[in-house]
């Protein structure tokens, strides 16, 4: 088998975090209001449904995380994207707030967070030299998916309706996906007798399956590092803000005098310079400490998230969302590649779960606290204050941080472990 299928691998990957779009926030938003309005239901009783359905919908990223290590990508990857096909399909002909209820948990947990983790942690099994060139092409491929997702599901919901929207996303799914990933997906390289990253000796490399031999740290020992939470609770932070804004983002805007024109320009040069992110994070994660790239990512957003209350005119807005876009395009880039980089391969399904639940579970709670600010003050503007301190404190903390020692498998390979560092 050629030395270059795992790049194969890797599109297919992206091509299943994409069809997580049903239960993700941004998907949701592509049919509330017609859903709000056919179903008759109010938008605090939505917005409950919503927080509840993404709270309890985040464990699916801690049981998959252990399905990944214990049977492997192609099992689960195929499995997850079965099953959310079925409740996506399921979810298109509700007609009650319960069934709604029931079909949007269902999403939140088979696509925001068990389809996120086993995409995550098939480029983590593939790649390990080659993690960050990766991870960039990764991110990127995932950027443009959604930039052409978002339109289209959209033109279906104003054209012929939601329902028949979330019927083919869920047939596309179940006809297109789940086979392409069960044909085209395995465990790891070793297990077709390939090396990580495509080496040019494929013979050298016995198969194996993924097991103790496999380098890295225990889940309960990464864990129990700094480093971890560094990492996870940035990464949570840029989800937290990122989906507060992105809820309110209209809202917020008019609170500062920008009407929706403004708003919608700020959502595509957001997703542009969000890619410019991608690119230079791929990048720089090869020639600069993670802990640095993280530090400069959390400092962007604290800038951006404290000046957003301030801006005043269109040129103001652009900055602001140039450095939300730059900014999350870097967090993206850590957050795909730093958990297989630093702690190796043996429990990357499970330490990538518990991240995706971190990251899960503060986007939930984000669209909430900027409302009870809202409430309370009348303005957005604290929460946005509070925000922005507390990024920058991660920002600090990730700039005095140590990494741990490289898992084995990466003292074996040339750069890799110094540029972790």
């Amino acid at each position: 088998m050629s030395r270059r299928y795992g790049w194969i691998v890797l599109l297919v990957a992206a091509a299943a975090m994409v069809g997580s779009l049903p239960g993700r926030t941004q998907g949701l938003g592509l049919v509330t209001e017609p859903l709000l309005a056919e179903l008759r239901i109010d938008r605090v009783s939505y917005a409950t449904l919503n927080l509840w359905a993404t709270l309890l919908g985040s464990a699916g990223a801690l049981g998959v995380g252990y399905a990944v290590d214990r049977r492997g990508s192609r099992v689960v990857l195929t499995t997850v994207l079965l099953s959310l096909g079925a409740v996506v399909c399921f979810m298109s002909r509700a007609d009650s707030y319960i069934a709604l209820a029931v079909w949007i948990t269902l999403t939140r947990a088979l696509g925001q967070s068990a389809l996120s983790v086993v995409s995550l942690a098939i480029v983590g099994h593939w790649f390990v030299r080659r993690i960050d060139k990766a991870m960039a092409i990764y991110s990127v491929a995932i950027s443009v998916g959604f930039m052409t997702a978002f339109p289209l599901v959209g033109y279906i919901v104003q054209t012929w309706g939601w329902r028949t929207a979330w019927l083919a996303i869920g047939l596309s799914l179940l006809l297109i996906l789940a086979p392409l990933a069960a044909v085209v997906v395995r465990r790891n390289p070793e297990s077709i007798g390939l090396p990580p990253d495509g080496g040019s000796t494929p013979a050298e490399a016995a198969p194996a399956k993924e097991g103790p031999e496999l380098a890295g740290y225990t889940w309960t020992a990464a864990v129990a590092m700094p480093s971890f939470w560094v990492f996870a609770l940035g990464t949570a932070l840029y989800g937290l803000v990122a989906s507060g804004i992105g809820l309110f983002n209209e809202s917020i805007l008019a609170e500062r005098g920008f009407g929706p024109d403004v708003y919608y320009k700020t959502l595509v040069v957001t997703a542009m310079t969000a890619l410019v992110g991608n690119f230079l994070g791929g990048w720089l994660s090869a020639r600069v400490p993670l802990g640095r790239l993280m530090a400069a990512s959390q400092f962007i957003l604290a800038g951006g998230v404290i000046a957003l209350p301030f801006v005043s005119s269109f040129t103001h807005v652009m900055i602001w969302a140039v450095a939300m876009g730059l900014g999350g395009g870097l967090v993206m880039v850590l957050f795909f590649s730093v958990w297989g980089r630093v702690f190796g391969r043996l429990h990357l399904g499970r330490i990538q779960g518990i991240a995706q639940a971190l990251t899960v579970v503060a986007s939930a709670i984000g669209p909430l606290l900027l409302a009870w600010c809202l409430a309370l003050t009348g303005s957005y503007a604290g929460m946005f204050q509070a925000l922005a301190g507390i990024i920058a404190v991660v920002g600090i903390a990730a700039l005095v941080m140590s990494l741990p020692d490289a898992p084995p498998v990466l003292n074996r390979l040339p750069a890799a472990g110094h540029t972790a560092r």
